[in-house]
């Protein structure tokens, strides 16, 4: 059984599996929730060896993990007791901004500048809170990378965020200042990727590898 991070085949059909689900829904407009990211983690950890069975599907806090802490670095996550408030909150503020883009890019219309660099504002704050929150004991990062994934898609946009291997280009020190709060470097590193597909035309890898 291959390890939960290691760069498996098992791994990268869940990665596979997991992106397409998000595909569908993203496409369908479902309004996101903490439950469909708790989902997007145990699927993608499934038939994996995880330190501990307790982290799959299971937010910092809950049963089993009320005293997991994480850090990125020197930066600790949420606290576990403060987990499921700041997630309330995470998923309240994502749906009532994902409500005001859907009705200012409706399904068919073709996205202006404003309109793209509203969603890679969403996508690089979702990411950023979902990296500060750390909700996870594990897998957090892929989680995060997903959220991004799933909004792109909704608007007609490729999934331009790589799953596996994690990316570069800035993306590592981005998410330092995530931790302290700050999504705008998040949103300067999406942007160069979104548009680096988009010139491509196509994507190059599977998407559970990459854009």
């Amino acid at each position: 059984m291959a390890d939960w991070d290691a760069d498996s085949t098992r791994l990268r059909q869940n990665l596979t599996q997991v992106l397409r689900d998000i595909r569908d829904s993203a496409q369908r407009r479902d309004t996101p929730t903490i439950e469909a990211a708790r989902k997007w983690q145990a699927d993608t950890m499934a038939g994996l060896e995880v330190p501990d069975p307790t982290f799959i599907g299971r937010f910092r806090g809950e049963d089993g993990v009320e005293n997991i802490r994480v850090w990125v670095g020197r930066a600790e996550g949420v606290p576990p007791a403060g987990v499921a408030k700041q997630l309330q909150e995470f998923e309240q503020r994502l749906q009532e901004v994902v409500a005001a883009l859907d009705q200012s890019c409706p399904v068919g219309q073709e996205l202006d500048a404003d309109g793209l660099a509203a969603i890679i504002d969403v996508c690089a704050w979702a990411h950023s809170e979902w990296v500060r929150i750390h909700p996870f004991a594990n897998g957090n990062g892929r989680t995060a990378r997903l959220w991004a994934n799933f909004l792109l898609m909704r608007y007609g946009l490729p999934p331009a965020i790589w799953l596996r291997p994690r990316p570069d280009g800035g993306y590592a020190a981005a998410g330092a200042r995530a931790m302290a709060g700050d999504w705008k470097p998040t949103a300067v590193v999406f942007r160069k990727m979104l548009l680096a597909v988009l010139a491509a035309g196509r994507r190059r890898t599977p998407p559970s590898a990459g854009p």
